[in-house]
């Protein structure tokens, strides 16, 4: 008898993990699981008149047991609250960098302590990885209505759901399972406006279904304004009513101004003004959250070649290599973020290109991948760093208002299984010469991992993890797999000392380069 009470107590109080609640000390776990195993005594002493103590004690541990290693998967290692940060080697151009500790995993055994996973981060590039097996998407195939029709593969009739089971793992680090309520509690009160092409409506319509998955009355969300003033004026918008927060998306896939004019002989012509913000820019510069993007538009044949598209002023350029437009452009808008966003009140992200994977043709000429089942696994199969980034990355490190780079490149070249491909539409017949969509991609899908990402670094930033005191992380890369690049809310008071330090960085990084 005595041996098998000491076998429960030592089983419980080795195995505190079993019932870690971020709220929760680990003293107050033990005396959590001290009075559980007391109470359940009471509830099961009527079968001890017929039972041995020795066999109800072993199956109360048992029980008990299994159901603590039930709760175990939804419990989550809190950050440190000792405000250990991540701070980015300087001589890599990555000045700050604000990433702390906060991991989640489904496997009870491989729980880590905090200053483990503190230590791990310290040294990881959350962009830099692999795609694993991890079979549970963030949200189910099918249910939630905010998916475009044109990513909605499983209602257009995908069979197969491997592409549904990937999870992004960065080499060395975890990254926190997407949580849509605590999520939710961080956008409380404020407004996250995705900018840019479809890429961006697509993570715009997996964030809206992640967050949505979350509520258990799903009426409280409610659309502002739908398909027609999307139509007419490029503008989508949802709120959620419990937490006075709206998710929104704004089309402007160059953003700069596209362009309807006449040239000398009075012919009606198309340009891009390299020079001018995109008109909408009025409609969210005082967001609180802004998730930038620009990038396939500028493949486009018309665009790609150049002649006689891009305009300055009232200069029409016969001839513009597209590399120096996009550059142009780009700066046009970091000189709009720098003069009119307010860094004390806006974060501002800007999400990388996202590969695109047509064999045997471009989405024009016949491309296909609708006969890809698995990601990529070699790096050497891999197609090359995308010139437009490397001129993202080079007027990124111009700025004065810092901007975080979600660099989710190299994660998307791997997934060449993916797209939508013959499963962009219900409608349009399937046969060997229909165009495929090899650039989007499905939902539930790669998607989902960019928001588990941005999820990650809000949640850092809430649990005020910084280097500057409370103040401003900023980091800014160049290089390909560092790409960190953060910003924070800042006090007027502290404004002055940041920018007399940023200077200084500045400084320091030309001389260094």
């Amino acid at each position: 008898m005595a041996s098998s009470f000491k076998k429960i107590f030592s089983t419980f109080m080795q195995n505190p993990r079993n019932l870690t609640h971020p709220s929760l000390s680990t003293s107050r776990i033990h005396v959590f699981a001290i009075s559980l195993l007391l109470l359940s005594l009471i509830f099961l002493s009527s079968s001890l008149a017929n039972h041995s103590f020795a066999l109800t004690a072993a199956s109360l541990a048992s029980r008990l047991l299994t159901a603590a290693n039930y709760v175990s998967p939804f419990t989550s290692v809190p950050c440190s609250s000792s405000n250990t940060c991540l701070v980015s080697d300087s001589r890599d151009n990555c000045m700050f960098s604000s990433v702390t500790a906060m991991q989640k995993t489904r496997s009870s055994d491989s729980i880590q302590s905090e200053s483990d996973v503190i230590q791990e981060l310290s040294s990881c590039d959350i962009f830099d990885g692999k795609w694993v097996d991890d079979s549970d998407p963030i949200y189910p195939p099918g249910y939630c209505p905010y998916i475009d029709d044109s990513f909605n593969c499983f209602k257009n009739g995908r069979l197969d759901t491997d592409y549904l089971k990937y999870k992004w793992k960065p080499h060395g680090c975890h990254i926190p399972r997407f949580d849509g309520r605590k999520m939710l509690e961080i956008l409380r009160g404020k407004r996250l406006v995705f900018v840019g092409d479809s890429l961006n409506r697509n993570m715009w319509g997996s964030l809206l279904c992640a967050l949505r998955e979350s509520l258990k009355d799903k009426s409280r969300v409610i659309e502002v304004s739908g398909r027609r003033q999307f139509r007419s004026q490029g503008f989508f918008s949802y709120k959620f009513r419990d937490y006075g927060c709206s998710i929104d998306f704004i089309k402007s896939p160059f953003l700069v101004q596209e362009w309807k004019g006449s040239d000398k002989r009075g012919k009606r012509r198309e340009t891009l003004r390299l020079d001018m913000i995109e008109g909408s820019s009025s409609k969210y510069s005082d967001a609180d959250i802004i998730i930038f993007n620009t990038g396939h538009w500028w493949t486009h044949q018309k665009t790609y070649k150049g002649k006689r598209y891009f305009q300055e002023g009232s200069h029409v350029y016969n001839n513009l290599e597209v590399t120096e437009a996009y550059t142009k452009a780009l700066r046009t808008w970091a000189q709009w973020v720098d003069a009119n966003i307010n860094s004390t009140r806006t974060r501002v992200f800007f999400r990388g290109y996202s590969a695109s994977h047509f064999r045997k043709g471009q989405w024009y000429s016949g491309g296909r991948c609708d006969a890809e089942r698995q990601p990529i696994m070699n790096d050497t199969q891999l197609t090359a760093y995308p010139w437009m980034m490397r001129a993202l990355e080079s007027v990124i490190a111009e700025m004065k208002t810092p901007v975080f780079y979600l660099n989710i490149t190299k994660m998307t070249a791997y997934r060449q299984d993916g797209h939508p491909s013959i499963y962009r539409s219900r409608e349009i017949p399937r046969n060997s010469g229909m165009i495929q969509d090899c650039s989007h991609w499905c939902l539930p899908g790669v998607p989902d991992s960019w928001n588990e990402l941005l999820y990650a670094t809000l949640l850092i930033s809430q649990n005020k993890c910084n280097v500057l005191s409370g103040s401003l992380s900023h980091s800014m890369a160049t290089r390909p797999q560092k790409k960190w690049l953060e910003a924070q809310a800042l006090s007027e008071k502290q404004t002055g000392a940041l920018l007399e330090f940023r200077s200084e960085l500045y400084s320091e990084r030309k001389i260094l380069a």
